[in-house]
């Protein structure tokens, strides 16, 4: 049943296909996913969420009609029963809204791309609105892993990959969407996948590929040349000559 809907909602929400290497090597492209324990994360939030939306029906409205209906009811109106369709549709309605929402979560989860090559990454996520984000590692100035209780205690993280002018706005899952942040959510391995990163950062460097301000300070300074002349020994002289005679006077003086 589940592969039926997956299948439904790829075709009508244009779900594109896998994503696409980012530019580098195809032979060094590292391709991650989060971890099933993100799901059970995500799963926790939707769960936290369903529960409060039914609360808020049956506080808000259950509660009020029910006790309207057997007001009704008391006074010999049967017909007061038919109140509590009122509140057993909007329940309903909420209901299959949570459900498909359930639906939706699951596809997010395994609609989730993490890819490296030995250049550059690329980070694609969503289902009802896809974003696509890709990181040059040349661009790349920090590299910070954040990891809240929950996902400290289901063993997962967030990787977040800071470009120029980043500034570290983008702090934790719900933080405001920051074009110069890319995050890997929901992350098992985030220590490896963040030693690989710094590693080919080190690569780019080494072939000259990094950052053009740090390569023109590690350059070292050009000699001046030193070119002997009739000119350069017609100087010498002159300045000998000049040595001389300051040295002779200052001796008469003497």
């Amino acid at each position: 049943m589940y592969n039926s809907f997956r299948q439904f909602c790829e075709h009508l929400l244009r779900i594109p296909h896998d994503p696409a290497p980012p530019p580098g090597d195809e032979s060094a492209t590292r391709i991650f996913h989060a971890a099933p324990n993100f799901y059970k994360y995500l799963l926790l939030l939707w769960t936290l969420k369903t529960a409060a939306v039914l609360l808020i029906i049956c506080v808000s409205l259950g509660f009020p009609v029910v006790a309207g209906a057997v007001a009704l009811v008391s006074q010999g109106k049967p017909a007061g029963w038919l109140l509590l369709l009122i509140p057993a549709l909007v329940l309903a309605v909420g209901t299959i809204a949570r459900l498909f929402a359930l639906a939706i979560l699951r596809l997010d989860f395994e609609k989730r791309w993490y890819v490296i090559t030995d250049r550059s990454l690329r980070i694609r996520e969503g289902v009802m609105s896809v974003s696509e984000m890709t990181v040059n590692f040349a661009n790349v100035q920090n590299l910070s892993v954040s990891q809240g209780p929950i996902q400290r205690a289901l063993g997962i993280a967030d990787l977040q990959v800071e470009t120029a002018g980043g500034g570290g706005a983008a702090r934790g899952k719900h933080a405001v969407r920051n074009l110069h942040t890319a995050i890997f959510r929901g992350i098992a391995n985030a220590q490896e996948i963040r030693e690989l990163i710094q590693e080919r950062l080190k690569g780019l460097k080494g072939a000259g590929l990094g950052d053009p301000e740090d390569a023109h300070a590690a350059a070292p300074a050009p000699h001046a040349e030193i070119v002997a002349g009739p000119q350069f020994e017609m100087a010498l002289r002159q300045v000998l000559a000049e040595a001389t005679a300051l040295r002779r006077a200052v001796e008469r003086r003497g």
